[in-house]
This record gives structure tokens, sequence and C-alpha cells, in this order.
């Protein structure tokens, strides 16, 4: 092992981290933004409706990001139409293809997950609401949502750190963000060892204060138990899952 070559990277790969952070958080808003409506409308919106954002949850979810990435960066620019369209401005841009591709990736993820939360929402409460006489709009917005955002928390740190390591994928599409300049090095210095464990120990790092962020914010919305059982909730382990 090259200690030398290990150095120059922890020197080099750090200047990559702002453009992964920066896909990371802007593809997770847009993807919360877009899956909030869908969760009310999968959750609870007419069975065609229903079925039709399962659609696109059951096939984005269902194939791999690299794949949709692919697709929209290589096989939107084959389309005559989307050349000739105001769209190509952007499309033809990795960085918007790449944005693109994960916040809709996001997007079905957290639907499904702010779904299950809406589902395990008591009914008692709601009912609690409509008799308080609060319409059904304001229900959702300062009932419903505020505790399937609680239950939901946990899966979504997931999704969170999904994301981080999701996107490496972005270095496909020449991209310099974390992974995509370890590439860059690896090309010259010919060390991949090397130059990965320092990429990989990055990503580790960016992950873990992911999900300790991820643990406080669960704490802080926890209505349940005394302070002190709150306090001790940070020794529940949360689990990392893997990029689909």
């Amino acid at each position: 092992m090259n200690l030398d070559l290990m150095f120059d990277a922890m020197r080099a790969l750090p200047s990559g981290i702002g453009l992964t952070l920066t896909l990371t958080v802007l593809s997770l808003t847009a993807g919360f933004l877009l899956s909030v409506p869908l969760a009310f409308a999968r959750a609870f919106g007419h069975p065609s409706l229903s079925l039709a954002v399962l659609s696109y949850t059951y096939v984005i979810r269902g194939t791999p990001m690299l794949v949709q990435l692919f697709l929209v960066y290589y096989g939107l620019g084959q389309i005559e139409a989307v050349r000739a369209s105001v769209f190509w401005v952007v499309l033809r841009d990795p960085f918007w293809c790449a944005l693109f591709t994960f916040s809709l990736n996001s997007a079905a993820h957290t639907t499904e997950i702010l779904c299950r939360g809406l589902q395990a929402v008591p009914k008692g409460v709601i009912e609690a609401a409509a008799a308080l006489g609060l319409k059904r709009f304001h229900i959702s917005r300062l009932v419903t949502f505020p505790i399937a955002f609680r239950i939901s928390l946990p899966a979504y740190g997931n999704e969170v750190v999904g994301m981080i390591k999701g996107s490496s994928l972005a270095s496909t599409v020449t991209l310099l963000e974390i992974t995509g300049m370890a590439r860059q090095l690896v090309s010259v210095t010919f060390a991949p060892y090397e130059i990965f464990i320092v990429a990989g120990a990055i990503y580790l790092a960016l992950t873990t204060l992911a999900v300790k962020a991820t643990q406080f914010l669960e704490r802080r919305l926890s209505t349940d138990g005394t302070p002190k059982q709150r306090r001790k909730a940070r020794f529940r382990p949360t689990f990392m899952t893997a990029v689909p």
C-alpha cells in the first residue's frame, strides 16, 4: 500500500464533495416535494390514481438507477423531438440529467415510505380532528402528515443514506464528484486500491453524518416516553440500505 498516494488522494478527493452534496441535497429536496402529493394519492386517492402512482413507483424502484440514468442521458438524445425541443438545453447537460434521474428515483422511494406512514396514522386521530371542525386539507396538513412523517423518518433516513451512495453513479456521465475524481486519479496513477479506499472512507463519513442527523431529528420529534427514554433512542441501530 502506497501511503503517499493515499495522502495525495486525501487532498484531491474532497474537492468532489461539493458536487456530491449538491446532487444529493437537490435530489432529495425535489424528490420529497414530488412525493408528498403522490403519497397522499397512493394512500387515499381514487383506485385508478393510486394504481397509476403504484405503477410509477414499481417501475422506478424495480429497476437499477444506473439504467435509468443511461436512459435519460444517452436515450433521450436519440429522440429527434427531444433534441428539437426547449428541454434539450437542459437534457444535454450531464448535471441536469443526473439530477433529474436521482430526483425521480428518490421520489418513487419516498412516496412508498410516506404512503406507509400515512396508512399507519390512527384513524381515531383523524376522526378527532374532523370532530373539531377542521377541513380535510387542514387535517392532512396539520395532523395526518406530521404524524406520518415522524413514523416514516427512520425509513427516510435510509433513503438519504442510499442517495448519498447513489450519487456516485454521476461519475458514469462524466461528472467529477467524489467517485469521478477518484476515477480520474486512478487513470493517472494506476493505483485503484489506495485511491478507492480513501473515496470509500469519505462516503462512510458522509453517510455516518446523515445517520446521526436522522437519529437526532427523530429524537427531537419523538413524543413518546420520558426525556431519559428519548435520549436512550440514540443507541437504537439505524440500518443502511443498498442503492437499487
